[in-house]
């Protein structure tokens, strides 16, 4: 389970340091626009699949990868979010 997030963290970081051309993830990391934009509507439509109770696992798993691609378009490192997360331990 980890190793797939793993590995999306790894692609994100791996096409901002070579770049494939036509690559949808390459437009996320460049355009910070349209990553932004992404992840809301990819909350949005997650909260109406929940709401609905439709298609869930898709819109979560869409969620996942465009904040992913959010994160690094704006070099925010996971570790760093893992850390904080780490710190909140009561």
């Amino acid at each position: 389970m980890l190793n797939t997030l793993e590995n999306l963290f790894s692609l994100a970081r791996d096409r901002k340091k070579s770049p494939k051309e036509g690559s949808y993830t390459n437009k996320l990391l460049n355009d910070k626009s349209l990553s932004k934009a992404k992840v809301l509507e990819e909350i949005n439509e997650l909260i109406e699949a929940v709401e609905k109770d439709t298609n869930k696992i898709h819109e979560a798993a869409d969620v996942f990868y465009h904040l992913i691609m959010y994160l690094e378009a704006n070099d925010i490192k996971v570790e760093d979010v893992m850390g904080e997360l780490d710190n909140r331990k009561k």
